[in-house]
């Protein structure tokens, strides 16, 4: 579930970065295009383990479908 356009599906590219705030902007887009959206839940609060875990979570939830969120406390 993206903030701009809703639900995308298909082949997709994940991008997971640290802001200046210590949180974690998801941006998600169709493989290849130069478009990026905002995935639903982002910015996100960055769990024990770092951004790389979160960006795994991201990745799992993405996968699974289901209008995805970024994951954390309270959500998918």
């Amino acid at each position: 579930m993206t903030d701009e356009v809703g639900v995308i599906t298909g082949d997709l590219t994940i991008a997971t970065a640290l802001r200046p705030d210590g949180r974690a902007a998801v941006h998600i887009q169709y493989t290849g295009a130069e478009e990026w959206y905002t995935l639903s839940g982002s910015p996100a609060s960055v769990a024990p383990g770092g951004l790389e875990v979160l960006h795994d979570a991201v990745v799992r939830a993405v996968g699974q479908g289901g209008e995805a969120v970024v994951p954390g406390p309270g959500r998918r």
